[in-house]
């Protein structure tokens, strides 16, 4: 399919004002003003006055199968509808698990993860959960990380009761075989880390870097502004190069808006700090997490708190693209890349969403 999205604010997250934008298959073909092409060329050819474009947004912690109720069976949050991922602007996600890593299980993740795919999304997975031994599908991470297509990393937790309460050790283990096994299929291999409300915060995974050489970067500690303290730590730790992941929708800590506007504040750089939904995970004390409180905190960063928007985008687009190996393919508006991409009103209302050259979101 061929599409033309003609004049549009492009926002590629840097803004480079208006452009055309050629879609060809599931590519960016070209990005500039006045593209003409043939009538009858493209399929599909819109004007896009008055409108933004961004890249669509990645979801580095999305619960595709749900999470596991905290009140027994009658809890149990059901698979996620890919209309819900669509009506939130996300174009790439990553599918885990929670708490509950028996009755749900790592080949249903999978599974889902493939769905997704046919409905028109890019969907990646972590093997693991909260529990040590760490679950796996073919009986190791590094297998797991070589032959599971879907698999980019390993996902683990800490400072939480519901854990198996790791130590640096035991997360120098799995990191070094995430490491491995994302060198040698040639991926992110991620340690993405559920961080609770204990006491130790941050401190298991900051003994990493004193008792082994494995690269700051592949590790993604996430919930960091569910409390001021973990927060505080997080800060620190994101000053020394380390990535910090935010939870949006925060119910009890530190909503996102308001964490991006302190980081700016304490003059700590952003490129290190991504934003995820935790959608369809169990909130404690009850609830369900929304896709949508991801995209409505990016809206307000820009509307509430004045942050530009190219700097609030890229905290779901560029950002999160670079931690999962996926820049520049995906997170940004360019020739070349894959065609994922969000249009809004100026109200920031969306419009329609492209995955890979498909039109899988339209507002007539």
């Amino acid at each position: 399919m061929m599409i033309l999205l003609k004049n549009v604010e492009c926002f590629c997250p840097e803004y480079k004002g208006f452009n055309d934008i050629l879609v060809t298959g599931e590519k960016i073909f070209k990005i500039q003003p006045d593209i003409c092409i043939k009538d009858g060329f493209a399929e599909k050819i819109y004007d896009c006055s008055g409108f933004y474009a961004f890249p669509g947004i990645i979801d580095q912690h999305l619960h595709i199968t749900g999470g596991g109720g905290e009140e027994g069976f009658g809890s149990n949050i059901p698979e996620i509808e890919i209309k819900e991922i669509f009506r939130a602007g996300i174009t790439t996600a990553v599918g885990l698990l929670g708490a509950d890593g028996y009755s749900k299980n790592l080949e249903s993740l999978y599974t889902k993860a493939k769905a997704l795919e046919v409905a028109g999304i890019s969907t990646f997975m972590y093997t693991g959960s909260y529990t040590l031994p760490t679950l796996t599908i073919t009986g190791s991470i590094i297998r797991d990380m070589i032959f599971i297509d879907k698999v980019i990393g390993v996902k683990t937790a800490i400072s939480d009761h519901r854990s198996s309460h790791p130590e640096s050790q035991e997360l120098i283990k799995i990191a070094s075989q995430a490491h491995l096994g994302g060198m040698l299929a040639n991926k992110a291999g991620v340690v993405h880390i559920h961080v609770g409300d204990g006491k130790k915060g941050l401190a298991p995974l900051t003994g990493v870097f004193t008792d082994s050489d494995l690269p700051k970067k592949m590790f993604v500690p996430t919930h960091l502004n569910r409390n001021k303290k973990l927060f505080k730590q997080a800060k620190e730790y994101c000053k020394s190069g380390g990535n910090i992941d935010l939870t949006a929708g925060e119910p009890d800590g530190i909503p996102v808006p308001e964490a991006v506007e302190e980081l700016l504040k304490d003059n700590i750089p952003l490129d290190s700090v991504t934003v995820s939904s935790d959608s369809n995970g169990s909130i404690p004390n009850g609830g369900i997490g929304s896709t949508m409180s991801l995209y409505q905190d990016i809206i307000s960063c820009i509307t509430s708190k004045k942050i530009h928007p190219s700097t609030a985008f890229r905290l779901v687009t560029e950002n999160a693209a670079k931690v999962l190996r996926l820049y520049p393919k995906k997170g940004v508006l360019r020739q070349g890349s894959d065609a994922d991409i969000l249009i809004t009103d100026k109200n920031y209302n969306i419009k329609m969403l492209i995955c890979n050259g498909r039109i899988v979101f339209e507002e007539k």
